[in-house]
């Protein structure tokens, strides 16, 4: 029976122990974060090149961090990688400019960025004859 409460009371006690460290890691991260609520992130640069890991700066009256962001290689950098679109299918070819056109509505503005809503893209018009049938 002794041997059951010596058990208890460990169990009790690491319990105790655990929720105390999480609370410790909760405070210090509010330690560390701004009360300041309006902040104005600029765009993502990247270290090197046009694309890849960089870093965005944000300001809050006369607070200022860096956060780091990631700028995919194979974005469409005329858009810039803080606006996302929902684009449409691509439309027919046109014989006169030999190109194909869509058109993306704004989806979502990342870090409040300044976001066309409607972008128009074009391609150039394929080559290849596609068939339906597949092999018979």
């Amino acid at each position: 029976m002794q041997v059951r409460g010596v058990l208890l009371l460990l169990a009790l006690i690491l319990v105790a122990a655990t929720a105390e460290a999480g609370k410790n890691k909760k405070e210090k991260a509010k330690k560390d974060g701004s009360k300041c609520e309006d902040w104005r992130w600029g765009p993502c640069v990247p270290n090197s090149k046009d694309c890849g890991l960089g870093y965005r700066e944000g300001t809050c009256k006369d607070e200022s961090k860096k956060l780091k962001c990631k700028i995919p290689c194979n974005w469409k950098k005329k858009f810039g990688a803080d606006c996302k679109y929902k684009f449409e299918s691509w439309g027919g070819c046109s014989a006169q400019t030999g190109l194909k056109t869509r058109s993306g509505i704004l989806k979502k503005a990342l870090y409040n960025a300044q976001c066309e809503e409607i972008v128009y893209v074009t391609k150039p018009c394929s080559s290849k004859i596609k068939s339906k049938s597949k092999g018979q």
